[in-house]
């Protein structure tokens, strides 16, 4: 029997023993389905161990996916994402470290300086605990950012995590289609996570997609996923993820030189923007046309044009202020944003529970919300990271630019940052670990970091074209 067999066979038996062992203490564990969904998620985690680089990451990504949704045993996802994490970034640590070829550079450091930042701000926090659960959360996605993340992107071929990528980003579009439009099930809950979805991870992708189409088929029907997708987005009325997701395709369309591309996109979201005001069924939250606004005003100003473009974020950019001239040097704790009425309401309510971010107060932007969380003699490291992040960005649309290879991963990689980067500037998500886009941008960023360090490479639908020199650049390009 191979050695891989044998693992397999071990983790399957210790698998079972361990869950046989747990129903034989515990019987009550049978009749609770919360604990139920728990076990279900904990053997496929286990099962998941055994193919870690090819069905870990999606795995974790659907588990804070189903955590932040409305969809069958929430709850369980809530407490199982967190050990789907951990045992993420543990068995990631541990596989990583195998290979001989492993390493860390400047952005994996700084990411360090991040982790001891938020410990030191959790301990002069009101709520110490609290704070220092959420900088152990931010250690693990970073562990498995550094590690796990990495190992799910073949390293011959890197496109094909990208393809897979891709692929689930299309059926999720059919199925937010059908829950929004035809069953009237709003899953996301508030319609700033619907735009999240759409415009910071989906479209980007998916944009790719059809620009990398090698066949009229396949191009067709990449083309109605990006449409619906963006639909989808308009519908949702959020100016944060609809700006967000415009900077990420126009930055790469440019890089590509597809001018076109670009036209076309605007066209077609003004279309969709006219359908979403007087045709499509619109959430709850958003807006309702009253006949006389026009469609312009109904996304800039949601039907409350007295308030001014930004009036929704004025207030908690306000209170987010006041809670930094008070605590300057180390914040207020990370994770942690308490003001006089917050600490009341936590000690009452929350005590002795996970409190998530987003239940104490709105931020309204990430920056800001790091800022306040941490100080300004803990925010370094955080501005850093994301400094570092830009950077690699504009590598990768300088890459784009020369290569013109529009079958690259830096191109995905690129414009999902790109939107994340723009969007995080009016939604605090971005180091809020619970949240899955925060997840899923921070998996990417550190891939981008390998994607650039490997040598330079044209790819085409199939295979990697290494590039050693400059003046093979346009031969291998095909130019």
């Amino acid at each position: 029997m191979s050695e891989m067999a044998w693992k397999t066979t071990i983790v399957v038996v210790g698998g079972f023993l361990l869950i046989a062992f747990v129903l034989l203490a515990r019987p009550g564990y049978l009749t609770n389905p919360g604990m139920l969904g728990a076990m279900i998620v904990a053997e496929v985690v286990l099962a998941a161990l055994c193919r870690y680089s090819d069905v870990f990451f999606p795995i974790l990504i659907l588990s804070f996916l189903f955590a932040g949704t409305g969809v069958p045993f929430e709850p369980a996802f809530l407490q199982a994402r967190w050990y789907v994490l951990c045992v993420g970034a543990v068995a990631g640590l541990a596989v990583y470290m195998k290979n001989r070829n492993h390493y860390f550079n400047t952005f994996h450091l700084v990411a360090v300086f991040c982790l001891l930042s938020a410990l030191v701000s959790g301990l002069v926090s009101a709520y110490p605990e609290e704070a220092i659960l959420k900088a152990m959360s931010l250690a693990l996605l970073f562990a498995y950012g550094a590690s796990g993340a990495r190992l799910a992107v073949p390293a011959l071929n890197p496109v094909k995590f990208f393809r897979g990528l891709l692929a689930g980003c299309e059926v999720l579009t059919y199925l937010t289609a059908l829950s929004y439009f035809v069953f009237r099930w709003e899953i996301y809950g508030s319609v700033n996570s619907l735009g999240a979805v759409m415009g910071v991870a989906v479209i980007p992708i998916t944009l790719w997609g059809f620009l990398a189409a090698t066949t009229v088929a396949e191009q067709r029907r990449r083309a109605f996923g990006l449409l619906l997708a963006m639909l989808l987005l308009m519908s949702s009325f959020s100016r944060a993820s609809i700006g967000a997701a415009a900077v990420g395709c126009v930055a790469i369309c440019v890089a590509l030189r597809q001018y076109r591309t670009v036209i076309k996109g605007i066209a077609v979201g003004v279309v969709f923007a006219v359908a979403s005001v007087m045709i499509v069924p619109v959430s709850i939250e958003a807006p309702k046309w009253n006949g006389s606004d026009s469609v312009a005003s109904m996304f800039l100003y949601k039907g409350k044009g007295e308030g001014g473009v930004l009036a929704s974020r004025q207030g908690p950019w306000d209170q987010t202020w006041a809670v930094i001239k008070d605590h300057p040097w180390f914040g207020s704790g990370f994770g942690t944003s308490l003001t006089g009425d917050d600490l009341t309401q936590v000690e009452t309510r929350f005590q002795g529970v996970h409190v998530d971010t987003r239940v104490i107060r709105e931020h309204g932007n990430s920056y800001l919300a790091i800022a306040e969380w941490v100080g300004l003699m803990g925010v370094v490291p955080f501005y850093s990271l994301v400094a570092l992040t830009v950077l690699n960005v504009r590598r990768a649309l300088t890459r784009i630019r020369q290569t013109g290879d529009v079958c690259s991963p830096v191109v995905p990689l690129a414009a999902v940052l790109l939107a994340g980067l723009a969007h995080a500037a009016f939604e605090d998500w971005m180091f809020a670990v619970g949240n899955y886009i925060c997840v899923f941008f921070w998996a990417l960023a550190f891939i981008l970091v390998d994607v650039l360090h490997a040598p330079a490479q044209v790819y085409s639908a199939e295979v990697a074209v290494p590039i050693s020199e400059p003046q093979w650049l346009a031969t291998a390009s095909g130019q």
